[in-house]
């Protein structure tokens, strides 16, 4: 097959195009340029898509032998991605932007992009696994991505490659280094890439304007403080919240809820993030429509399970949890999964 290796400049990226080189597949290497700016989206390991990293790309793609370009999409993925957060934020929800990204820009404007060149697939370094166009879980725990790939359609996963998805960290890097690729021992980026300096606060406030509000507690109903504006908070938080004096009962206060309208945010105890049911919108699905039994859902990328029943049908998506959940707030994405299997996801408007 014909294919086009997403290469961000990590070392996973830069493996899984090895293999599929190594596969038979004639290979082409992209760099995507996200960036308007790219000199300053790279902080140590925080941070991707920086020069730098376009330059490591570049070097990889020559060790192997295979052609490179650089893809300017700077524009779109402002336009959905970076934008988008921004607005969930200030509507008082909760967005996942790696996930947004992969929906988006991976999967929707490069893979449509390389279909028309002609290419029949696209390979990326994520740490998934697919069986005959069905996506599961990766064989490394620690690295699994499957829950923010669980928005693909069914189209999109059969043109789809995922080379790394039976590997663990460790052995990639050891590949890594046995090729003789640059980025062997390059730290990986964490957090979201476009705020490499991991303030999300400060990111937000440079974009919005300020809408001072309360701090409310949720049982009484005192007024307990002031705020700046609602994008600096987000449920199941903890830490920052300004408050002028502690609990009563000197236990420490988080989130609860937040009202972009009224710009009030609730504070309360641990056990009110306590969430047993929860409604989503905009399913994509993969399994049967209607009630599924015994199945697991995931609410964010690392963590947030619970073993669930739940009913799927066009208008939206619908959990009963057996455990409870904490810290889990609309525009979250919920997963579904039968065993390693993912069903399906939706986007979270709702917790009960």
């Amino acid at each position: 097959m014909r294919v086009l290796a997403a290469m961000s400049g990590g070392v996973d990226s830069a493996v899984a195009a090895a293999r599929a080189r190594e596969a038979g597949h004639d290979v082409v290497g992209v760099h995507l340029a996200l960036s308007a700016k790219p000199a300053t989206m790279r902080e140590g390991a925080r941070g991707c898509c920086s020069v730098e990293d376009s330059h490591d790309a570049r070097r990889c793609a020559d060790v192997l032998g295979i052609p490179f370009y650089v893809w300017d999409m700077a524009a779109r993925f402002t336009q959905d991605v970076v934008e988008p957060f921004v607005a969930e934020y200030a509507a008082g929800r909760t967005p996942n932007p790696c996930l947004r990204c992969n929906e988006k820009i991976k999967f929707s404007a490069v893979l449509d992009r390389a279909l028309a060149l002609g290419f029949d697939a696209v390979v990326t370094g994520h740490y998934a696994r697919l069986d005959d166009g069905v996506l599961r879980r990766a064989a490394d725990p620690d690295k699994d991505q499957s829950y923010v790939l669980g928005v693909l359609t069914a189209d999109q996963l059969a043109h789809a490659m995922f080379p790394l998805g039976d590997s663990r960290k460790s052995e990639v890097r050891a590949e890594a280094a046995r090729r003789e690729l640059v980025v062997a021992q390059k730290p990986d980026s964490h957090d979201i890439c476009f705020i490499p300096s991991g303030d999300t606060r400060g990111f937000l406030a440079d974009r919005l304007d300020e809408a001072p509000g309360e701090l409310v507690d949720a049982a009484s109903g005192a007024v307990l403080g002031r705020h700046t504006g609602v994008a600096g908070f987000t449920v199941g938080q903890r830490h920052g919240l300004g408050l002028s004096h502690p609990a009563p009962d000197g236990r420490p206060r988080y989130v609860l809820g937040i009202e972009p309208v009224s710009r009030q945010v609730t504070v309360g105890p641990a056990e009110e993030l306590d969430v047993r049911t929860l409604t989503a919108a905009a399913p994509v699905w993969h399994g049967r429509a209607g009630v599924t039994d015994d199945v697991v859902v995931q609410v964010r990328a690392h963590g947030g399970l619970a073993p669930a029943r739940v009913t799927v049908s066009d208008e939206g998506l619908g959990a009963e949890l057996a455990e409870p959940l904490r810290g889990v707030a609309p525009g979250q994405a919920v997963v579904v999964y039968d065993d390693d299997r993912v069903l399906g996801s939706a986007t979270i408007t709702a917790t009960g």
